[in-house]
């Protein structure tokens, strides 16, 4: 009787304890490592604005920017080529979530900085993150002579402050493919001096920006600003724009082609926006695309290793969660 009973419970036994080894193989996995997604776009500029991307940790990124003038000046003026502006910028990661970067434009000879932080990554697998964002805080700052500057007035005293702008902007966005990239850019506009009592210091703006792309070294990029209507009033106005939403100036609208060529990116596009610098390009655009006031250009990145950072041993949720514990 004995004996049956003991046969009984080791039968009894047997499945209950491979199971149980079964939960306790499961609970001793670790989970998978995180992998952020890469590449949304080719630079971490789209062509005017800040894409998704960031320089990586410990790697200066050398970028020339360069506009000819408007193709409607014709042949006179070799359909804009005997004209240009440049800005010859510096970015630099000081992590891989953090970068700054300066830039001295010819366009009203203004010296540009900013910080860009990314709060949020797009996982590729280990965490369930489907965007990123993105912050960017920015000052720039005209060194022209005050004599040739539209604010110069002889009748007031003239401060170094008028000369200072500052630009905010959230970056959200997503790759949703190998081939597909999307964002969106709300931001703000601060202008220490305006041109006329009709315009705002404060100047909202919502901005777009995509990639598709083509081949492994060829895409296509596309990025356009809409400023809120009743927010800019241009210089010598004509009666054919005050029923603009902001006469005398255009939204930006860029268009162009990004070609890698090993630590070289291209980027070759049409735009109606002269500056290369945020307020610039949102505030002070005056073409017009469909008078031909498009301006060709190309940008240039170069990048270099600055600092090795020491490799990391790969992350899990399961860490992540534990160094917040430990904190």
């Amino acid at each position: 009787m004995r004996s049956t009973i003991l046969t009984l419970l080791l039968l009894t036994a047997l499945p209950v304890a491979h199971a149980q080894d079964s939960l306790l193989d499961l609970l001793g996995q670790e989970e998978q490592p995180i992998e952020y997604t890469d590449a949304s776009f080719k630079t971490s500029r789209v062509i005017n604005s800040h894409s998704l991307e960031n320089t990586a940790h410990g790697v200066l990124d050398f970028k020339i920017g360069h506009r000819f003038g408007f193709l409607n000046l014709g042949p006179v003026e070799a359909f804009g080529l005997d004209q240009a502006t440049i800005r010859l910028g510096l970015d630099y990661g000081l992590t891989d979530r953090i970068m700054i970067g300066i830039g001295r434009s010819s366009y009203q000879k203004t010296v540009d900085g900013f910080v860009k932080y990314k709060l949020l990554r797009q996982c590729q697998s280990g965490c369930h993150m489907p965007i990123t964002l993105a912050f960017v805080a920015g000052m720039t700052t005209t060194t022209v002579a005050k004599e040739n500057t539209w604010w110069y007035d002889t009748s007031r005293t003239d401060y170094y402050s008028h000369r200072l702008g500052y630009n905010f902007q959230m970056i959200m966005g997503r790759k949703f493919s190998e081939n597909f990239s999307l964002q969106f850019m709300p931001g703000v506009i601060h202008r220490n001096l305006v041109r006329t009592a009709q315009e705002e210091h404060d100047v909202i703006n919502i901005g777009a920006a995509g990639r598709v792309k083509l081949t492994n070294r060829l895409a296509i990029n596309a990025e356009y600003f809409y400023v809120l209507p009743g927010q800019m009033y241009g210089d010598n106005v004509t009666a054919d724009q005050l029923n603009d939403p902001n006469p005398g100036f255009h939204n930006s609208l860029s268009i162009g082609f990004d070609i890698e060529t090993g630590g070289h990116v291209f980027q070759l596009h049409f735009t109606n926006s002269t500056a290369m610098y945020e307020r610039g390009v949102i505030t002070e655009t005056t073409g017009d695309w469909l008078k031909g006031d498009i301006h060709f250009g190309f940008n240039i990145s170069r990048v270099f290793t600055l600092h090795r950072p020491k490799a990391r041993e790969p992350r899990t949720r399961k860490k992540e969660k534990k160094q917040k514990d430990d904190r």
